[in-house]
C-alpha cells in the first residue's frame, strides 16, 4: 500500500444480516459482491464498484458483541508503532496488531472519545481506490469521512498527532458549532463536527452516486430511509444521511439531474 499516511483505505460494515446487507447495498449503490475465504465461522463479503474493491460486509459473529455500523480503515506506514502512539494519547485497543495473510496488518481501536476506527498497512504496493476525492468520482466509492465528537478540537489534535491529519478551513453550523475540514497532505478527506442532535458520535462515511434523487428512490425501495437532506453542498452536488434497512447510518453525495 502506497497511499499517503492518514488516507482512508477501506471500509467495513458490521451487520446482523450480511445477506440482507448485500441485497440492500447492491440495490442502492450497484455494488457486486464475492465471499472471501475468511475464518470458517465468519461470513465476510467484498463489495466492488466497477470492478474495484471498495468495502467489506461482515456478519456479526454469533455470541460476539460488535458495533453494527460502518467503520473506517486509515492507512499507516507502521501499524504497531501507530498503535503504541494511539495508546499513549489515550486510545483503547480492541484488536491488537494482527496479520491477515495476503491482505495486510491491522488493528481496531477507539479514540479517547470512544469513536471506533481501524489502522492498516496493506500487503499490496498498489494504492487503495476505495476512497476517492475530487471530481468525477465513480458511483459507489467513498468520497467523504465525517467524525462527530463531543470535543472536536481534541479529536482533531488526536488524529493530527496519530495520522498527520490537519484542520484546514470549515464553516459554521450555528448552534451545532463548526464543521472543520480535515486534510491528509493536499487531500481533503472529510470533516470533524460536534455531536449532532441525535447524539451519535463516531465516524460516518459518504458514498458517491450519479443522481441523488434516483438514489433516494432506490433507498426507499430497498427498505432504507433518509435521515437528513438532500441538501445542496459546494460543487453542484447534494448530500444526505441515510439509514439502511438495519438502521446502520451512511451518507450519499451526488448531483441532481432531474
Amino acid at each position: 500500500m502506497t497511499n499517503r499516511q492518514g488516507i482512508p483505505i477501506w471500509y467495513k460494515l458490521i451487520s446482523a444480516d450480511a445477506a440482507a446487507a448485500e441485497c440492500f447495498y447492491g440495490s442502492v449503490l450497484g455494488w457486486r459482491f464475492e465471499r472471501t475465504p475468511a475464518a470458517p465461522d465468519m461470513d465476510h463479503r467484498i463489495a466492488s464498484a466497477n470492478g474495484t474493491g471498495v468495502a467489506g460486509l461482515m456478519q456479526q459473529p454469533e455470541g460476539q458483541e460488535m458495533p453494527l455500523r460502518w467503520l473506517v480503515y486509515f492507512g499507516v506506514e507502521d501499524v504497531d508503532r501507530s498503535v503504541r502512539h494511539a495508546e499513549q494519547a489515550g486510545a483503547s485497543v480492541h484488536v491488537p496488531p494482527t496479520d491477515i495473510p495476503g491482505v495486510g496488518r491491522f488493528a481496531f481501536l477507539a479514540d479517547p472519545q470512544g469513536a471506533l476506527f481501524y489502522l492498516m498497512r496493506g500487503a499490496s504496493e498498489e494504492d487503495s481506490k476505495a476512497f476517492r476525492c475530487g471530481g468525477n468520482v465513480p458511483e459507489g466509492h467513498a468520497v467523504w469521512n465525517e467524525l462527530a465528537a463531543p470535543d472536536p478540537d481534541a479529536a482533531i489534535a488526536f488524529y493530527g498527532a496519530l495520522l498527520g491529519l490537519r484542520k484546514e478551513g470549515g464553516m459554521s453550523m450555528g448552534e451545532l458549532g463548526d464543521y472543520s475540514f480535515i486534510h491528509a497532505g493536499p487531500d481533503c478527506i472529510g470533516a470533524v463536527m460536534g455531536e449532532g442532535p441525535d447524539g451519535r458520535p463516531g465516524w460516518q462515511v459518504y458514498f458517491s452516486v450519479n443522481d441523488i434523487d434516483k438514489a433516494v428512490d432506490r433507498l426507499g425501495q430497498a427498505g432504507g430511509r433518509v435521515v437528513w437532506g438532500p441538501a445542496e453542498i459546494p460543487g453542484n452536488c447534494f448530500a444526505l444521511v441515510a439509514e439502511d434497512d438495519q438502521e446502520a447510518r451512511f451518507g450519499l453525495v451526488g448531483p441532481q439531474t432531474r
